[in-house]
């Protein structure tokens, strides 16, 4: 089989939160305890070789025969998945809970990027959307950061240091489109995404890990 894209480290950070989690999420309902044993397996398996959930489902595509752009594919199925309680902050407060709701717009956003990338008047509208999702998550993070909900000067060390990622990422993003529309090449502007998608993942999970309650 010809992978019709390089094997991106963005690729093997999507695998288990976009087409591992849901299926987990399925045994989930009839065997809670045979899915947190393969939960657990998984973890440790990823953990001590990174890259292995996408080694794996590569295995499977040559199996089949099948060539797959894993990254356009990734995006697509993020829109079509819910976001699982394991992801979202459980503290009660709006703030929180808004932190919550944002991180998923984005996230909803971005995953409508390979469907409308070719219909230039509806991408530049989607463009608009992923602007001012961006601008409203970055809002409510500095107000996180920025409360009394926070007393630790490591943990607002360690939101801040995320948000300077996001950041970064956004600006490549932005540079990515601006190249797209140069040269009209999409496969950039999937890995852009993607990636944003993984730092916008990683200040939701940075949130829930050092102020939920234990």
């Amino acid at each position: 089989m010809t992978m019709s894209e390089e094997k991106p480290p963005i690729c093997a950070n999507l695998i288990f939160p976009i087409l591992i989690r849901p299926v987990i999420h399925k045994i989930e309902r009839h065997d809670p305890m045979a899915a947190q044993i393969l939960l657990n397996a998984i973890i440790k398996a990823e953990t001590s070789e990174p890259g292995l959930m996408l080694d794996i489902v590569n295995s499977i595509l040559k199996r089949r025969d099948l060539t797959v752009n894993i990254t356009e594919s990734l995006l697509k199925l993020q829109g079509h998945i819910p976001e699982f309680d394991d992801q979202k902050c459980k503290r009660s407060e709006e703030l929180f809970q808004d932190l919550n709701r944002k991180t998923y717009s984005l996230k909803k956003i971005l995953s409508r990027i390979p469907d409308e990338i070719n219909d230039r008047k509806t991408f530049l509208e989607t463009i608009k959307e992923i602007a001012s999702a961006i601008k409203k998550l970055l809002d409510c993070v500095n107000e996180i950061s920025n409360s009394l909900q926070i007393t630790s000067p490591s943990d607002k060390r360690a939101l801040e240091n995320r948000k300077r990622e996001f950041i970064r990422d956004s600006k490549k993003f932005s540079q990515t489109l601006k190249e797209f529309f140069r040269e009209g090449q999409t496969q950039t502007v999937f890995q852009s995404a993607a990636q944003l998608i993984c730092a916008t993942n990683t200040i939701q999970r940075t949130v829930k890990t050092k102020f939920d309650p234990k």
